[in-house]
């Protein structure tokens, strides 16, 4: 049972005002019926239920308010999607835990309807890989020509793709490969989640060279 994943989502729950603005990037393209992928406790399924109609699975039986699904082995609770397929499929900081990363995204556009949209968000560049990586399972960090390349050879067609939050990789980078910290400090994502607003706010209106995140859409072909 992932213990250190659960109680990392429970310290990233306080970091309302963040998560409110991370929804905010990925808002617009979340329609219909939607499939949460990795929901863990739940803390952006709130927010996509004012989108449409959701279903959130997960793999680990720790997460008790979702349903069972195992993207990398395409196995589900339903035996099958609504009809045609979802409309959006979210998947959130996820990928970066699964060993076939490719064979989970064609299981994704197996869910999907055609022209249906699928939004990753994934950790971003390995030079930042540390040991708050490794305590959470972490595989791999990405960055934009590995998922755009990943992408395009799984059925996917590249609607969007950038780095997010660079401030946060900082505060990654410095916690743990540089104090080997295991887990994310709770009084420092107190501090962040108020001082970095002006900061992710004029996110809005360049793209950064680098970032905590890639954020991706794609949209199956």
């Amino acid at each position: 049972m992932d213990r250190v994943g659960k109680k990392t989502l429970e310290i990233m729950s306080q970091a309302v005002w963040y998560n409110t603005w991370l929804f905010g990037q990925i808002k617009k393209y979340v329609k219909g019926d939607i499939l949460e992928v990795g929901a863990g406790i739940g803390n952006f399924t709130p927010f996509l239920k004012t989108c449409g109609k959701v279903i959130a699975i997960d793999y680990d039986p720790v997460y008790k308010n979702t349903n069972f699904g195992d993207i990398e082995k395409g196995k589900y609770f339903f035996k099958h999607p609504p009809a045609g397929g979802f409309d959006t499929i979210v998947c959130m900081n996820v990928l970066e835990h699964i060993k076939d990363d490719k064979r989970a995204l064609t299981n994704m556009s197996n869910l999907l309807k055609n022209k249906g949209k699928l939004i990753l968000l994934v950790p971003a560049h390995q030079w930042a890989y540390g040991l708050m990586d490794k305590n959470l399972g972490h595989i791999r960090r990405y960055n934009k020509n590995q998922l755009s390349n990943i992408l395009k050879a799984n059925s996917y067609s590249l609607i969007a793709i950038r780095y997010l939050n660079w401030l946060g990789l900082i505060g990654w980078f410095v916690n743990g490969r540089i104090f080997r910290k295991k887990i994310i400090p709770t009084g420092q994502l107190g501090i962040f989640d108020k001082l970095a607003r002006p900061f992710l706010l004029l996110e809005e209106t360049f793209e950064p060279s680098f970032g905590l995140s890639v954020l991706v859409i794609g949209e199956k072909k």
